[in-house]
């Protein structure tokens, strides 16, 4: 092979290759840039941390009796649930 056969396959090698790259490229025909999707960075102002720290107020005794009930009992369904199923599949080969 010639020299200028060699150097055609390599371009038309590339160029194909180019030329995927191209109809593949998603970003291109799907144009995100403009695209608002409705998503913003955190507010940084300390004034609305000010506002929010305000309306807080410290949980009364029954309140917080009750969260830390709600609490307990999602820990231990959580906990239950993982038993049971770390016994089904440690138990359950050991049967078969």
């Amino acid at each position: 092979m010639s020299e200028g056969t060699k150097e055609a396959e390599k371009t038309s090698s590339f160029r194909d290759k180019l030329d995927l790259k191209n109809k593949l490229d998603v970003r291109g025909k799907l144009d995100l840039e403009d695209m608002d999707l409705g998503i913003t960075m955190p507010s940084t102002k300390l004034e609305e941390y000010m506002r929010v720290l305000k309306l807080a107020r410290k949980p009364t005794r029954e309140e917080f009796n009750m969260i830390a009930k709600i609490s307990m009992a999602g820990i231990g369904i959580i906990g239950t649930l993982g038993f049971i199923i770390y016994a089904l599949l440690t138990e359950l080969p050991k049967a078969i």
